[in-house]
């Protein structure tokens, strides 16, 4: 299998921002990237009468592409999901809510929110001596909580998986496209969305070694930070994107 069919390429120009992305697709008759882009979309080149990028935001989608077809004048359409990395390890968060909201879009019933709210710190932990006062570690729970967050998880994985990544609407996202951010020699992955949620979210639901729920490749966990205001204690999902870079 060559790199071009594995979706990933050496860029002579790196990325420094989702502009670059769309500045490429704009100008795809004369940009290699933007070409090779294309033609993993399965479009043929010389059929293409137009290209034309936008950024999105507020979605799942950062980058839309509308592609004008000759002769048949259709207009098509991809939504891409831009994820910018530094190194190989650097995790990227992909979606962060309130809990009532998660609890809205999934209909959690009130004994997992309880839980989800002491994992995440919205309620105090309820426990003697917890590693920290203002939330709940995993393994800070009971056996009988730990299997019904995770059985809950399980049960709902499908749908969870592709809300956090996906999304929902004419904006949700069918591709990934990750690029390195550096200036010079980058690369780049493009993979089908649903290829990107099988591999991240197809896997075991369990507690890391770092005492956080995950679900296949996927951390769920408090989002902290934030100078201490009260949104450190929202719910946040996050991946990896570098790992596709290493995936046929």
């Amino acid at each position: 299998m060559t790199p071009a069919d594995k979706g990933s390429l050496t860029a002579k120009e790196g990325f420094k921002n989702e502009d670059d992305i769309v500045r490429k697709f704009n100008d795809w008759k004369k940009d290699k990237d933007a070409q090779k882009w294309l033609v993993l979309m399965k479009y043929e080149l010389s059929e293409i009468e137009y290209v034309e990028a936008v950024k999105i935001s507020g979605s799942k989608t950062d980058v839309q592409v509308q592609v004008t077809i000759k002769m048949i004048k259709v207009l098509d359409v991809q939504n891409l999901q831009v994820k910018l990395v530094s190194n190989p390890k650097g995790f990227n968060q992909i979606d962060k809510r309130w809990i009532d909201k998660y609890k809205e879009m999934w209909k959690i019933p009130d004994r997992v929110v309880d839980i989800l709210k002491r994992y995440s710190g919205e309620i105090k932990p309820n426990i003697k001596d917890p590693i920290d006062k203002r939330r709940m570690f995993a393994n800070e729970f009971s056996t009988k909580e730990q299997d019904l967050l995770i059985k809950w998880i399980k049960k709902n994985q499908a749908l969870i998986v592709a809300d956090i990544l996906k999304g929902q609407g004419k904006f949700a996202a069918e591709w990934m496209l990750v690029a390195q951010k550096v200036d010079t020699n980058a690369r780049w992955v493009l993979k089908p969305m649903n290829f990107c949620m099988n591999y991240f979210g197809n896997g075991e639901i369990c507690i890391s070694s770092r005492n956080n729920f995950r679900i296949g490749r996927i951390t769920m966990q408090r989002k902290g930070g934030d100078g201490g205001r009260n949104t450190a204690n929202m719910l946040q999902f996050k991946i990896n994107p570098a790992e596709l870079f290493d995936v046929e």
